[in-house]
């Protein structure tokens, strides 16, 4: 089954505008984990945002889910802000945007059953009961490449890859159009990785779903994303297509990420030259003006020390975070 065309025109079903999460560390201190996050995920489409650990990716991910609520900015799910929801309307955006958890061993509850897991979020919006309720159990199990019989074992009984199929089954039972996989195969082995993405790469044809897929597996990202987003201690530093990033990176970090891939082939590998960043990487915990990354970077000139450079559509659709580019209007 072919997937729908994304192109420019495509209506945006998530649009975040400079959103930004605080946390208050101690008494006067304040860690900036997203300061300033804008892009759009059109619908169908699917967004990878990926970066070192401590980039802020989840933290921008659950904010954008509302678990988190946002210190400025805004959400804007299919015209509707996120952060300003109550009652029932923020049940029906709950119903309607899903996420998929990093943990598939800590994010399903030891006690209760697989069928009851699955189900929680049909109980509570009542969508079905008895009979229907459990076929729909039992057909969302076979969805996963599970079967009926796993409804009535508990997750300790599962492997790792089942049990992120669980975590799938679970966030699918309410037929969302919104999912944020927030790094879904980083605790699964190498085997088992490509069996998920290429579940919610089907799963996304066959029911026209959104991404939001986080993750530091560059390789992987590629794959299942049509745009991909670089950030760097709470900013996101290079946005565009997939091809477009892994053909030619912009930003110096982009640069030294891509080159951290490990190429199959021996011939290839010799000839490919390892950007090695030095410097030390500085806190999120107050940070100073300037470029984040301008500690790190071999090209850096005194006025990334001191100016915040802006995001900037440098080529169509091309966008990146760079003094090295300040000409561009």
């Amino acid at each position: 089954m072919e997937q729908a065309k994304i192109t420019a025109e495509t209506k945006d079903l998530i649009q975040v505008k400079n959103l930004k999460k605080y946390f208050k560390v101690g008494r006067k201190s304040i860690l900036k984990a997203v300061d300033g996050v804008s892009f759009n995920i059109r619908k169908g489409e699917t967004i990878g945002l990926v970066g070192e650990s401590g980039c802020g990716k989840t933290t921008c991910g659950r904010t954008v889910m509302g678990l988190y609520s946002a210190t400025g900015g805004e959400v804007v799910f299919d015209g509707i802000n996120v952060h300003k929801l109550k009652g029932k309307e923020k049940k029906d955006f709950t119903r309607r945007a899903q996420i998929i958890f990093q943990d598939p061993y800590a994010s399903l509850n030891p006690r209760m059953t697989v069928g009851d897991i699955i189900a929680s979020g049909i109980d509570i919006h009542n969508l079905y009961t008895g009979k229907e309720r459990m076929d729909r159990i039992y057909e969302l199990l076979n969805l996963v490449g599970l079967n009926k019989e796993h409804a009535s074992r508990f997750p300790h009984e599962f492997s790792g890859g089942q049990r992120q199929r669980i975590g799938i089954a679970r966030a699918l039972a309410m037929e969302p159009e919104f999912i944020v996989c927030d790094e879904p195969i980083s605790a699964l082995d190498v085997s088992i990785q490509a069996q998920i993405v290429n579940l919610l790469i089907r799963l996304q044809y066959e029911y026209g779903l959104t991404y939001l897929f986080i993750a530091h597996d560059l390789s992987m990202v590629k794959h299942i994303s049509d745009r991909v987003g670089v950030m760097y201690l709470g900013h996101i530093v290079e946005l565009t297509s997939s091809d477009g990033l892994y053909k030619k990176p912009l930003h110096p970090y982009t640069q030294a990420l891509l080159s951290a891939i490990p190429e199959p082939d021996p011939n290839t590998a010799r000839s490919t030259k390892r950007i090695e960043l030095e410097g030390e990487v500085p806190s999120p915990i107050n940070p100073k003006s300037g470029c984040r990354f301008a500690s790190r970077c071999r090209y850096a000139k005194p006025e990334c020390y001191e100016i915040t450079p802006e995001l900037k559509e440098i080529e169509n659709d091309h966008f990146t975070a760079c003094h090295l580019f300040n000409d561009v209007k």
